[in-house]
């Protein structure tokens, strides 16, 4: 290798981005605001949404939700506008699981927050990998082969939804046009009630609870951190 190879190599490692070690923060993302909500290490300010401790350990410096004692695990703060990122795997490729925020009720998650669908598959819709479920179908699906890690970012912004996968923006949405109970603008029905009733998700709480859910199959969530957004007036 000549000299001026080597020079030209060693510009671009110095070019490239610093990536932090496993669930810990980079000193630019220190100094943007970013947050580490799980440590790596143990279950410190998490929780079942029931309220019991989580049953299932860290493993692999990752949160299981699967057999945690609950619907879902929960962070102990409440956010309101934000950016959430984290990382997720599976190894059974009939994976089911879901990146549950802004929940009002952790007794009732289901109905009183948003989920962001956690899946193997290749498909698109309203219920595949990086919808924003029964609300908003994926554009595109940006999910890995069953094994590998995946990158999810969901930014909250006023009413303003947006999810990426991998990068990818794949679903976005505006709260303030599901205006009428039970109903999506493209007409579709929604399975949002509240005391048995339809819900506009127009009228669902802008701050709540976030969390990993337990569907059934086991995943492993790390490295995850948030970055909270002042909204302007």
């Amino acid at each position: 290798m000549t000299s001026r190879m080597i020079y030209a190599a060693a510009l671009l490692l110095i070019a490239l981005p610093l990536r932090a070690a496993d669930n810990q923060l980079t000193d630019d993302e220190k100094k943007e605001g970013w947050k580490l909500l799980f440590n790596g290490q143990d279950l410190t300010g998490w929780k079942c949404n029931n309220g019991k401790k989580i049953a299932t350990p860290v493993e692999k410096g990752s949160l299981v939700p699967y057999k945690s004692g609950g619907y879902i695990i929960i962070h102990e703060q409440q956010f309101e506008h934000f950016v959430l990122k984290c990382d997720v795997r599976w190894e059974d490729p009939r994976c089911n699981s879901g990146i549950f925020f802004r929940v009002e009720d952790p007794k009732n998650p289901v109905h009183t927050g948003f989920e962001i669908q956690v899946m193997s598959g290749s498909n698109v819709g309203k219920h595949q990998f990086g919808a924003i479920y029964d609300l908003v179908a994926t554009k595109s699906n940006a999910g890995k082969e069953t094994g590998e890690w995946n990158s999810i970012e969901v930014r909250c912004y006023g009413p303003y939804i947006n999810v990426k996968v991998n990068g990818q923006e794949v679903a976005a949405m505006n709260c303030d046009k599901f205006d009428q109970p039970g109903v999506c603008p493209d007409g579709a029905k929604h399975k949002f009630k509240l005391q048995g009733k339809p819900r506009a998700v127009k009228d669902f709480a802008r701050k709540g609870y976030l969390g990993f859910q337990d569907h059934g199959h086991k995943v492993w969530y790390k490295n995850v951190k948030i970055q909270e957004l002042k909204l302007k007036r």
